[in-house]
């Protein structure tokens, strides 16, 4: 049997921090002291501990959030109180992080007293077993998500995230605020967070100190949600389109037709990009969105420059063959 202390190794989050951000959501109630709150969660997925109960302890995966449901507690009251407090006990020698009993259990006192004693949290939640797991494991899924700080602004132009970014000062905060203005939502501005869901996706969000506010130059802080009303802001949006904001002198050698599509790498996940050049005079705002309407175009299958491209090679195969 493994036995390795709490908290060792890098990895994993604590069973309070998991307690403060899914508790509301999974109807989770503590139960008992607020004991081993400090424990780490180091796998995005539960066990239940059925072999574990019956003194199978090899290969226990003892990392997990364990889930106690009808089945567990009915092998576990018809024992006598002393091997039920037998088992219990080498269960939360394991160091587990915590234990949770599905269907509103009535959890007798003898388990209480075990998981008191070594320091193990209790919850109880009126979920069924299987969709209490369900939803548990998406919310560990989310939180074990490697991430990412990047600077740069996002909005949600149409159901496309996208992402903006460039140089300090070239204009992505007054091009966003154009956006919002638009009726678009704003999701982080000069700072976004990115996660990278089961490695196929990226999905951006603001900073919680930042989050629904952004800073003009000339106007200070300002609250979008305040300002524009609820529906200008998103806590969250997948990220489809990255948008660099170049100076016009930087950009002498950009393909003007778009038959070589940019990408971006953000956390091994490559995103489609375009670069637009910045001038005095030029409308940035609604040239990002025509960038995400074109972007939402492709999701669906359809390539204006490639289109463009195809009827132009007609053309000149029509001539060629007039021509012969």
């Amino acid at each position: 049997m493994e036995t390795i202390p709490p908290n060792s190794g890098p990895g994993g989050i604590t069973v309070g921090e998991f307690f403060r951000a899914h508790g509301e959501s999974l109807h989770l109630k503590l139960v008992g002291p607020e004991a081993g709150m400090d424990r780490k969660i180091r796998e995005a997925t539960i066990n239940r501990p059925g072999l574990g109960l019956a003194g199978f302890h090899r290969y226990f995966a003892w990392k997990r959030i364990q889930v106690l449901g009808s089945a567990e507690l009915a092998y576990l009251k018809s024992l006598s109180e002393a091997e039920m407090r037998q088992r219990f006990h080498a269960l939360c020698q394991l160091h587990i992080p915590c234990a949770v009993f599905s269907r509103s259990a009535i959890i007798p006192p003898a388990l209480l007293d075990e998981a008191k004693a070594a320091r193990v949290a209790m919850f109880r939640t009126p979920m069924v077993t299987k969709h209490f797991i369900n939803a548990a494991t998406i919310a560990l899924e989310n939180d074990f998500a490697p991430s990412k700080i990047e600077h740069g602004s996002m909005v949600d132009i149409m159901g496309i995230g996208v992402f903006i970014r460039g140089a300090s000062g070239i204009g992505k905060s007054e091009c966003v605020l154009s956006l919002i203005e638009r009726g678009y939502s704003l999701v982080a501005d000069d700072v976004t967070r990115f996660r990278a869901i089961e490695h196929r996706e990226l999905m951006g969000a603001p900073p919680p100190l930042t989050r629904h506010h952004m800073e003009i130059r000339g106007l200070g802080v300002i609250n979008v949600a305040a300002v524009f009303g609820v529906g200008a802001i998103r806590d969250e949006k997948r990220l489809d389109l990255v948008v660099t904001l170049k100076d016009w002198q930087e950009c002498q050698d950009i393909d003007r037709i778009g038959l070589d599509p940019e990408t971006y790498t953000i956390l091994d996940i490559t995103v489609p990009c375009v670069t637009i050049p910045v001038r005095p005079g030029r409308d940035l705002a609604r040239l990002v969105e025509v960038a995400a309407l074109d972007q939402k175009l492709k999701s669906h299958g359809y390539d204006g420059a490639a289109e463009f491209n195809q009827r132009l090679i007609d053309q000149m195969q029509q001539k060629s063959d007039k021509s012969t």
